[in-house]
């Protein structure tokens, strides 16, 4: 067992995927004489060769077009895209080939593809480095959305995406990449998806968060429980399909909600959560339902994107907002 951080977490997962199962190939601008922009792929070309960690052409679209065939020929490829700004050019084949293969040929074909893309604010990046898509990605049928918030995470969710046989969007939150180091067993054992991860117990009202923001989200519950308030963290982790079970389980006993996300407020993914939760879980709301997102803009430059990823302060705000109703 090795302390280890996420991105470091995520090349031991494709290492161990590489020497697993030769079906798995890794193809991706600079991942391999260079070991990626991030060095999430750092050694793999040297130890399993180019025919398997495939230096590819700076085409997004000629990247996931040539994994999509690879996977319905047998493979199991993991592409990369530096960013995920970058992805847009790759949409038409996501949506109307990866997401529809199954589909399309009545179960014939499969597409067990993974896309990895580091994704998220926080790293002083321009603004098309700074995306936060998972709610794009989320309403396309046949695609699965995952996003890690710790380095145990990325480790066992990556594993169990490239065992998946349909295809998985596996989004890296950047600033988490390098924030902290966790104890991490190289053992194969992959995490379930489409669970919600309860982190932390509490009684007076549940927060709701995935990816990055875990990290504000859990710093505001330890700020709650320092004034006597019992904070139950949830980690979504699978975005597509939704855990929605544990989080209704988990509203039932606290009788409120604050869901946190950096991306855009206007038809995020915590929008469709508090929508669920107003169907499904409406008697067992004591307050409305909060949410603490980024704004209805583009990601700003270096000096302002603190001021527009959500803070631990105004986590707990509207924490105190939703304690307040009654």
């Amino acid at each position: 067992m090795a302390e280890i951080n996420l991105v470091e977490a995520v090349n031991l997962a494709l290492a161990h995927e590489l020497a697993r199962d030769e079906a798995v190939v890794l193809l991706g601008e600079d991942i391999g004489a260079n070991g990626g922009v991030f060095r999430a792929t750092a050694g793999l070309q040297q130890r399993f060769g180019a025919g398997r960690v495939v230096d590819t052409p700076l085409a997004e679209t000629a990247i996931v077009g040539t994994a999509i065939g690879m996977a319905a020929m047998g493979l199991r490829p993991v592409a990369e895209i530096q960013f995920s700004g970058f992805l847009y050019p790759a949409i038409d084949h996501l949506v109307n080939h990866a997401a529809r293969l199954r589909n399309r040929t009545r179960g014939r074909l499969a597409c067990p593809l993974v896309v990895r893309t580091p994704c998220g604010g926080g790293i002083h990046a321009p603004e098309h480095h700074s995306e936060s898509p998972e709610a794009m990605l989320a309403h396309t049928p046949g695609l699965r959305v995952v996003m890690p918030s710790s380095p145990a995470r990325a480790y066992g969710l990556l594993l169990a995406a490239i065992r998946d046989p349909d295809p998985v969007m596996f989004l890296e939150p950047t600033r988490m990449y390098r924030l902290f180091r966790q104890e991490v067993a190289d053992d194969g054992e992959a995490l379930p998806l489409d669970v919600c991860f309860t982190l932390r117990g509490g009684t007076d009202l549940t927060l709701v968060s995935w990816g990055a923001m875990l990290h504000e989200t859990q710093a505001a519950a330890d700020a709650l429980a320092a004034e006597g308030i019992s904070a139950e963290v949830i980690d979504v982790a699978t975005l597509k399909p939704l855990d929605l079970p544990t989080i209704l389980e988990s509203v039932a006993r606290t009788g409120r909600c604050v869901i946190v996300h950096e991306a855009a407020r206007t038809a995020g993914l915590g929008a469709e959560i508090a929508a669920s939760l107003a169907e499904e879980g409406l008697y067992s709301l004591l307050a409305p339902v909060q949410r603490v997102t980024g704004y209805d803009t583009v990601m700003p430059l270096s000096r302002l994107e603190y001021q527009y990823l959500p803070s631990v302060e105004r986590i707990v705000a509207a924490a105190r907002k939703t304690l307040e109703a009654s």
